[in-house]
């Protein structure tokens, strides 16, 4: 039986980020060693020097090799991978001690010579106990030296996993930003479709009408116009945005529409600069608006009502306005339809831009008008 959780991936750390550390902590190692070599004056600096490197070399190579291992664990839990740490570092830090101790085993040699030279020991004197005491110096130096390396590959080990750590971070945060992403573009979505339905509720209504009464060639106009006005608005993406100028296209065949059924009542102005044409906007955000306008200016008005589009720049801002000079107030609590629009197009905003964007509506001095405050963006600026 299959379950319904997904699993995520295990977070990775990136190869290159662990060369970087593996090759960063024998680096210092290289260096810390040499410096100590100096300031203790010890004997064939320059020998030794070459050597050192190539214990360096054989550190990291067996580091990696404890990644390799180590990184197995990466999606347990963390008491798993601590108690893996512990004990993978064990042999590891046997092989590094290993690999010092041959690769300096002339040199040691060499050393020990010296020393006893210096301490003026005859010879003769030494041959009995010379081999039992080397191989019990050899055995001492061998632990020593895994010891120290034990602690020292621990120490990359709690630096790859704190690595680790940050990496699965880093990778909670993008999957939560794809959710949030994901989330924001169904908002989007949902709030356009509440647009389209509306507005071809209201068109076949007036369609109908103008069949009923007869006028068939007003008719076959309104239907021409109302399929381009689709074909154009159900081609953009729902989420995403739109030049100003497209936008106001949209708009001109909406009033064309109602211009059927209002041909003596309705008259359009349209004021947008070109300097503002390829401005984006949320694809359809003026719908509502001017449906309001047509709704609850003209459609009740007995004489001609003018509705305006403009657009303007303020304080480095793209202000849009759908106005009309009619009388009807639009109220954010009435639920005849145009408070719902509002709502949407104040919705639509939020989603898309957040505390960025506004929408301010209410009468004004000859009439009604809703100003949209917003962030110019243009192509490649989003």
């Amino acid at each position: 039986m299959k379950s319904g959780r997904t699993v995520q991936p295990a977070a990775r750390v990136p190869f290159w980020t662990v060369l970087a550390s593996v090759v960063g902590l024998w680096a210092t190692y290289f260096v810390l060693v040499t410096v100590r070599a100096e300031l203790l004056g010890l004997p064939f600096l320059d020998e030794m020097l070459g050597l050192r490197f190539l214990t360096t070399l054989c550190g990291i190579l067996i580091t990696l090799g404890l990644w390799l291992v180590l990184r197995v664990f990466d999606g347990q839990p963390m008491w798993l991978k601590i108690g893996a740490a512990l004990l993978l570092a064990m042999p590891a830090a046997l092989l590094t001690a290993q690999a010092n101790a041959v690769i300096f085993a002339e040199m040691q040699a060499a050393v020990d010579g010296l020393k006893m030279a210096q301490q003026g020991f005859a010879e003769d004197a030494l041959m009995v106990d010379q081999q039992d005491m080397a191989w019990a110096t050899e055995r001492e130096r061998l632990i020593d030296f895994a010891t120290s390396r034990y602690f020292l590959l621990l120490a990359w080990c709690a630096l790859y996993l704190a690595l680790l750590t940050g990496e699965r971070a880093r990778s909670a945060e993008r999957r939560e930003q794809q959710f949030r992403s994901a989330a924001k573009a169904a908002e989007l979505r949902s709030l356009r479709y509440q647009v389209n339905p509306h507005f071809l509720f209201n068109t076949l209504n007036s369609l109908s009408a103008l069949v009923l009464t007869g006028k068939t060639e007003a008719a076959e106009r309104m239907i021409q116009t109302i399929s381009t006005f689709y074909r154009r608005s159900l081609a953009d993406d729902p989420t995403s945005d739109v030049p100003l100028r497209h936008e106001i296209a949209l708009q001109q065949l909406y009033l064309e529409i109602e211009a059927v059924r209002f041909p003596a009542r309705l008259r359009a102005v349209y004021e947008i600069p070109p300097s503002l044409e390829n401005a984006l906007v949320p694809g359809m955000i003026l719908q509502p608006l001017v449906e309001n306008s047509v709704k609850h200016a003209v459609s009740p008005s007995g004489g001609e009502i003018t509705i305006t589009l403009a657009a303007r720049e303020e304080y480095g801002r793209l202000v849009i306005t759908v106005s009309d000079n009619g009388t009807g107030a639009v109220e954010e609590d009435d639920h005849s339809g145009h408070g719902i629009g509002l709502a949407n197009v104040r919705e639509r905003l939020e989603a898309r831009f957040g505390a960025d964007a506004s929408l301010v509506s209410g009468l004004v001095p000859g009439g009604y008008a809703t100003h949209l405050r917003l962030p110019i963006l243009t192509r490649g600026k989003s």
